[in-house]
């Protein structure tokens, strides 16, 4: 008789191998068809809101893993938010204007700048940045991301744009916005300002000079033989220098070297004489630094003189304690000058070109300018020393090269007027890591204004007009008409039309007694664009509400985009744009190294869905601590498929051993359940609880752990394993089978929902082939709720110890095993003498315990003795073959096998169950 026809062996229809690559689209496609974001935005819409705002990802180019990390975090917070009865509209955005899509028109696909006007180079990034946003977002797509994909924002939007001019507007009202000239980070590369969020710091070669000043007017303090010496990195500066800075408490000597007397701080003597290699050098006497303000020096190769000034940013860190100062070239030397009222001379253009006031230079790129500076000083006597440094230097983070400080009208926004209400906010604001409210609070603390003005053509123009005085213009009538005339023709306008056109009809204003008007130039940062999101995305849109439940973005963010929209929202509102600010890391390589393609070490979100498929990704994802830097690699990837296989593999295990069962119609009472049922659905019960926890404060990994230890220990390493024993061998309506399935049943569909925001494709799949659900997707279930209830402590505290000593049992198995004493598990006879009393009392309490320890003997006895006894620490165990035949059915070994004459190849048991079955086409 064929007796494996008589087994009730697992069936299911969900194949093992997943093959995602191919059917993850085929689900997406479902998604899309069924219409299901629609459907889940239906049926949550009278739920309690929450709201993520989507951070807009810039539009130029194929997403990175750092894109693809960005929005799979996003994806798991609002799925899992919606499954806890949350509704979750989610409006993903796109940052479309800027340089970098200026320099792909002009590079990459080959626009001359020159030959356009204004407005028809602007028409062709439009249309550019339109076809990145198109690209990106099926890119998105693939990712499995859920949401209003059809209605995203895009800052080139015209009602965007609209919402910014206002937003702008109201900052300006209160007084924020103002014009000045003042020496602010420039980009030559970019031939713009930049602000701080814009700038990284980079290594750069450099050289290293010292300089000395001859005294013009010591002021009966220094003598006109002496001289001041200064020390620099940036000798093209020097065109620009128009004093020197002391510090007012510090004590300067007088050092007499080689013939000539040089003044320095007292406290770089030690330093300053192995540096300039002093053989000689004698202190003539010391003075104080305050004693030392408004002598003059003669500048080194121009006919001028320099001041010396007090200021508190002098240290004696390194240098000479003297700091040459060029107002036009520097934060502080700027402050300085103004306080001493010096001119502000910046002789360098836009594109980084000395201009005629740096006389013998003009027409040199500054950093080229260098070599020749340095030898115009050595002519002249003036070089003391030079060398070359390695140091960190800003950069341009667009461009990746240098910038430099240029002194230049700018639009600002006033920081510091409403910097106290931003630290407020800042303090009661959530995050996640915690020290990212320390990072953002120190960056805040010290900032005194934002430049908000580029000197670019791609991005949203500042909307001034300025009168025949030349006076900005800028009132709640101008700035209605722009942003309405914005809204309806977007602000292309701007460079298209008249200024007449864009005013106001019949505007008249103090400032134009003849009615002629011009109009502001520059655009606004980008960041001002990305900023302006809470106001124009979450006030504008029906569906949304201002201040956003979470920020999420990557970690670079606290000086860009959380900064920006802190700042701006503080400004208009008083308040955050957001209660919550999360923060990840970046994605390295498997060595820890910053992926380029240079080194051919990157790992492209695209490749992984096409090669392995974005649930593997997205496990990736949710198994990383993705809150500091992560690192990916094939190798880690495999690793994180074998774990997907592990859970993919109980899922089909439990959905195979239940394609019988019923719950509407086979379900047992919970008091049907055994002992060690209801220890699996009470550890079932502490596990939605562990992971809703951890959802709950963003902890995927936490998710990921609890579930596959669940997944792997608890279920497949135990109660799936000695399951087997009744769920193959038993009638399919016996009483303990279905009590098994009902745990089962609960077990599958609980962790489907808990694991369908991090893995929702593999979940909806599995979910398809559930019997008897009302949803016909997961995604449209309920997060499950823990039911802890007060008594099962016992049976909890009963099989956790009990699992301590089938440990020690299926140790002893092993070893048996690896003595060839047994093949497999079946084969063996177990005798057991506890060696405490709890453990005794234990195991005779033990229902079924061959079964649970899947052997086909246990004896409990008082002592045990022999060579081949095992001594564990609670358990002394002897393993020896089991005496008798082996059913032919359930392969355990007993000793009334053939009993029934009728069924010789089998055991008492399965000879009951066969008889009692059927029997077709079984011989």
């Amino acid at each position: 008789m064929n007796y494996k026809k008589t087994l009730l062996m697992p069936k299911t229809a969900f194949p093992m191998k997943a093959n995602l690559p191919h059917r993850e689209p085929t689900i997406q496609q479902e998604w899309e068809e069924t219409k299901l974001y629609e459907r889940l935005m239906e049926q949550t819409k009278d739920n309690p809101l929450f709201i993520l705002h989507d951070g807009p990802p810039y539009a130029n180019g194929d997403l990175h893993l750092g894109h693809a990390m960005n929005k799979i975090l996003k994806d798991f917070i609002l799925r899992y938010k919606s499954l806890s009865g949350y509704h979750t509209p989610y409006v993903p955005g796109w940052d479309t204007h800027g340089l970098p899509i200026e320099t792909a028109l002009t590079k990459t696909k080959k626009v001359n700048r020159k030959k356009l006007s204004v407005a028809e180079f602007r028409a062709k990034c439009e249309e550019y940045a339109l076809k990145q946003v198109d690209r990106q977002r099926e890119q998105f797509k693939r990712l499995g991301v859920q949401a209003d994909w059809d209605n995203p924002y895009i800052t080139l939007h015209k009602s965007y744009e609209a919402a910014q001019i206002e937003l702008f507007g109201e900052m300006a009202k209160k007084g924020y916005i103002y014009k000045d000239l003042k020496a602010v980070y420039w980009s030559p590369s970019s031939e713009s300002a930049l602000a701080e969020a814009e700038i990284e710091y980079k290594d750069k070669r450099s050289p290293s000079i010292y300089v000395a000043f001859k005294v013009e007017d010591g002021k009966g303090v220094l003598q006109a033989d002496e001289e001041l010496v200064i020390w620099t990195t940036t000798p093209w500066t020097l065109p620009a220098n128009l004093g020197i800075s002391v510090h007012r408490d510090l004590d300067y000597a007088v050092v007499e070297e080689a013939g000539r007397k040089l003044v320095v701080a007292e406290e770089r003597l030690g330093a300053l004489k192995d540096i300039l290699e002093w053989k000689e050098a004698r202190v003539l006497r010391t003075i104080k630094g305050r004693e030392l303000e408004y002598i003059t020096a003669q500048h080194p190769f121009y006919d001028r003189t320099s001041l010396v000034m007090l200021g508190d940013h002098v240290t004696t860190d390194a240098g000479t304690g003297c700091v040459h100062t060029a107002p036009g070239h520097g934060e502080e030397d700027f402050h300085i000058g103004k306080t001493y009222g010096l001119e502000i001379l910046s002789p360098v253009n836009e594109r980084g070109y000395f201009t005629e006031e740096a006389s013998g230079f003009e027409g040199q790129f500054y950093d080229a300018a260098n070599p020749a500076i340095t030898e115009l000083l050595k002519e002249n006597g003036a070089l003391l020393h030079l060398s070359f440094i390695t140091h960190s230097y800003a950069h341009d983070w667009r461009t990746k090269k240098p910038v430099i400080y240029r002194a230049t009208p700018q639009w600002f926004a006033s920081i510091k007027d409403f910097r106290a209400d931003m630290l407020k906010n800042i303090e009661e604001v959530e995050w996640y890591p915690a020290w990212g409210e320390t990072r953002l609070r120190n960056m805040v603390r010290d900032r005194e204004d934002w430049c908000i003005s580029r000197q670019r053509a791609w991005g949203v123009p500042i909307p001034v007009f300025y009168g025949e005085n030349l006076e900005p213009i800028i009132t709640d009538q101008t700035i209605t008409h722009v942003a309405e005339l914005f809204r309806e023709h977007g602000s292309n306008i701007w460079f298209e039309w008249d200024t007449k056109d864009l005013l106001p009809e019949g505007f008249v204003s103090e400032h134009s007694p003849n009615g002629q008007f011009t109009r502001e130039k520059d655009i606004m940062d980008v960041w001002f664009d990305s900023g302006s999101s809470h106001h124009a995305v979450l006030e504008q849109r029906d569906e949304l509400v201002r201040p956003a439940d979470v920020y999420l973005e990557g970690s670079d963010q606290y000086r860009g985009w959380f900064n920006s929209s802190l700042s701006t929202a503080v400004a208009v509102t008083g308040k955050a744009p957001y209660k919550t600010i999360i923060s990840h890391g970046f994605a390295l390589d498997g060595d820890g190294r910053k992926m380029s393609k240079s080194l051919g070490n990157v790992v492209a979100p695209q490749d992984v869905a096409k090669e392995l498929g974005v649930d593997i990704l997205r496990l990736w994802v949710a198994s990383s601590d993705y809150q500091a830097d992560v690192r990916v690699s094939q190798d880690i990837l495999k690793q994180v498929a074998e774990a997907y296989r592990k859970i993919r593999n109980t899922v089909r295990f439990l959905l195979g051993n239940i394609a019988d069962f019923s719950p509407a119609d086979n379900r047992v009472t919970f008091a049907d359940l055994t002992s060690v049922d209801r220890f699996i659905h009470f550890k079932r019960q502490h596990v939605i609880q562990e992971v809703r926890d951890a959802y709950e404060r963003y902890d995927f990994s936490t998710v990921i752990q609890t579930v596959h230890h669940f997944c792997t220990n608890d279920l497949s390493a135990f109660y799936l394993d000695f399951a087997k024993d009744v769920l193959y061998i038993e009638k399919a309506d016996d009483s303990r089978r279905r009590a098994i399935q009902t745990v089962m049943y609960d077990t599958l569909k609980d962790i489907l929902v808990l694991l369908a925001p991090l893995l929702p494709h593999t979940m909806d799949e599995a979910w398809k082939h559930l019997t008897d659900t009302k949803e016909d997707s997961v995604h449209l279930a309920s997060m499950p709720t823990a039911e802890l209830a007060s008594d099962h402590q016992e049976d909890m505290t009963f099989w956790q110890s009990f699992m301590t000593l089938r440990d020690e049992v299926l140790k002893a198995l092993e070893e048996a095993r690896n003595e060839k004493v047994i093949g497999k598990s079946l084969q063996a006879q177990v005798d057991i003498a506890p060696l405490t009393t709890e453990a005794k009392d234990l195991l005779l309490r033990t229902d079924n315990l061959g079964q649970l320890l899947i052997v086909s003997g246990v004896q409990i006895k008082e002592e045990i003795d022999g060579d081949d006894v095992r001594t564990f620490e609670h358990l002394k165990i002897k393993v020896s073959a089991k005496e008798g035949e082996r059913c032919e059915r359930c392969w355990t070994v007993t000793e009334d096998v053939g009993n029934d004459e009728r069924y010789p190849d089998l055991c008492s048991r399965c000879a009951t169950v066969v008889d009692s079955l059927v029997l077709e086409d079984v011989e």
